[in-house]
């Protein structure tokens, strides 16, 4: 079932605290990546990198037991999960018992794997590991200081424009927003773009960014169509798009996407995260 109006977001809903699969909810990737003009082949490979901090079950004596959950969908998914139907699904092990984390990790990702038709990364870290949990900032030159005028707060690719010969940077912002196309809510996140090619025009991929400010869309086709608009109007011969966006309900989605052969990022939270 894709239609969002059976989803749990935007309505008022329970909170199982016994385990159950079914509050799982898919959305099918091919309608949105239709919009872009993306077909069976795709421009990039990656994944949707997903940290559950609230995660709890109970051991086998009926004790509580908790974990930060790491997971990993592949952009190659047929579907992505709504979000509040994944807080709903993991508050659900909260009465449940299991013989370990393993356990719960193994059946979050056989769960997962059936909701998205793909398989599916999770890991668990304990309380033993918290105090080396880190925070970081993306890497790369920020954007964040150009003093420019801004007029558009809905998508305006045509501000995407190269300017120089061919250059391997990587660039910056934390001024990115978007609105869930649900219930209207902000979606701020931190932005890295990675590419060799043309120079682009850095006031008019802030300006290009910022004018997301508006728009309602799930985090991944944002940064997809991010990503799709880079490769086309500015002739990017290898890109990555990497967003870290702040937390909802106790969980944060991180969209990877890129040209090249390479492993999704470590994942670290940001300040904001």
């Amino acid at each position: 079932m894709t239609d969002l109006d059976g989803a749990p977001l935007g309505h008022a809903t329970g909170y199982p605290d016994t385990y159950d699969p079914a509050q799982l909810f898919a959305i099918e990737r091919a309608p949105q990546r239709a919009t872009l003009g993306l077909g069976a082949t795709l421009p990039f490979v990656g994944s949707d990198l997903w940290t559950a901090y609230e995660l709890t079950w109970l051991d086998r004596g009926g004790r509580p037991e908790i974990a930060i959950a790491t997971i990993e969908v592949p952009a190659s998914s047929p579907s992505i999960v709504e979000s509040k139907s994944m807080k709903l699904y993991l508050g659900s092990f909260a009465q449940s018992s299991f013989d370990d984390a393993g356990a719960v990790a193994a059946t979050i990702e056989r769960d997962l794997a059936a909701a998205t038709g793909a398989t599916v990364r999770v890991r668990l870290d304990g309380p033993a590991t918290f105090a080396h949990q880190r925070i970081a900032e993306l890497d790369g030159e920020s954007l964040d200081s150009l003093r420019i005028a801004v007029t558009h707060y809905e998508i305006d690719p045509a501000t995407l424009i190269t300017a120089g010969g061919v250059v391997d940077e990587v660039l910056t912002t934390n001024l990115f927003r978007s609105v869930c196309p649900v219930t209207g809510q902000p979606d701020i996140a931190s932005m890295r773009i990675a590419y060799r090619g043309p120079k682009i025009d850095r006031a008019g991929l802030l300006r290009y960014l910022v004018s997301y400010r508006r728009h309602p869309g799930f985090h991944e086709h944002c940064v997809e169509r991010i990503f799709v608009d880079l490769l086309s109007r500015c002739g990017c011969d290898r890109l990555t798009v990497y967003a870290r966006f702040t937390r909802r309900g106790g969980i944060d989605i991180n969209p990877f996407r890129t040209t090249a052969a390479i492993a999704a990022p470590p994942n670290v939270r940001t300040a904001r995260q």
